[in-house]
């Protein structure tokens, strides 16, 4: 699909590349190298070659380093050799998507060397560029992240708005208990809905928008009955504060 965008398939004379078709012979060969100018958490190589090799079967390439890696800026990425239309055409497809999923995972490490806690996790979320869910989080895991729900299927995530519905958290939470479903995470934003929503059926709490001295008391009240994560107001000013509350996730 990313091809056919930049390709123009399927609208008026669309479907080619106009500039490498006119300006470069279609016998001809190119040798070249994907670097970076930054230091960063790399992501999203094997999907680069998969649109090189998508327009040249044939092309080498070798990928030089692993994905998930720190590398520093001026590091060689990858090699490669084939058609020079394939390459032009692919390479921008290529290199946006090393790019935006290399910066997600530049970044998420950025936070898990800021939250500095081997005992909490860093989640994800489902605010993702629609379409690229899966690269997203997948980037997220080679920056050292782990995911949230992968979509609204996997899991319940009660939240306020739900919660006005059905009238309480309790009420929201036994809604969905009946419903059958097995992974119930409900949002409080006040240490009295804690209870209501565990003696309701609740599997995990999302502790929302609170500073850490609430978190405190509300991972001290739970008291490991059921997984705790942060949420709200996180940043990397704020992680490594909310993470030593004992919280499960952030």
């Amino acid at each position: 699909r990313t091809l056919a965008e930049d390709l123009g398939e399927g609208l008026a004379g669309g479907g080619r590349d106009v500039t490498s078709e006119s300006v470069i012979p279609a016998e001809a060969r190119f040798a070249g190298v994907m670097d970076t100018r930054d230091a960063i958490h790399v992501a999203g190589l094997p999907v680069a070659e998969a649109f090189f090799r998508a327009l040249d079967p044939d092309m080498q390439v070798d990928i030089l380093v692993e994905e998930g890696a720190s590398v520093p800026a001026g590091t060689d990425l990858m090699r490669l050799e084939g058609n020079a239309r394939a390459m032009l055409t692919a390479e921008r497809s290529a290199l946006n998507t090393v790019q935006h999923l290399s910066g997600i995972a530049t970044m998420v490490a950025e936070y898990v060397r800021a939250m500095d806690n081997p005992e909490c996790i860093l989640l994800d979320t489902r605010k993702t560029i629609p379409g690229l869910r899966h690269l997203e989080k997948y980037a997220v895991r080679m920056g050292g992240g782990s995911n949230h729900r992968m979509g609204l299927w996997d899991a319940a995530m009660i939240k306020d708005n739900h919660v006005l519905v059905a009238g309480s958290v309790g009420e929201a939470v036994r809604r969905a208990v009946a419903a059958g479903v097995e992974k119930i995470i409900c949002e409080v934003d006040r240490i009295d809905q804690i209870e209501p929503a565990l003696a309701a059926g609740a599997t995990r709490l999302l502790l929302d928008n609170m500073e850490p001295p609430v978190l405190r008391e509300a991972v001290a009240l739970v008291a490991g009955r059921v997984p705790t994560e942060a949420s709200g107001g996180i940043n990397l000013d704020t992680i490594a504060a909310k993470a030593a509350t004992g919280v499960d996730y952030v």
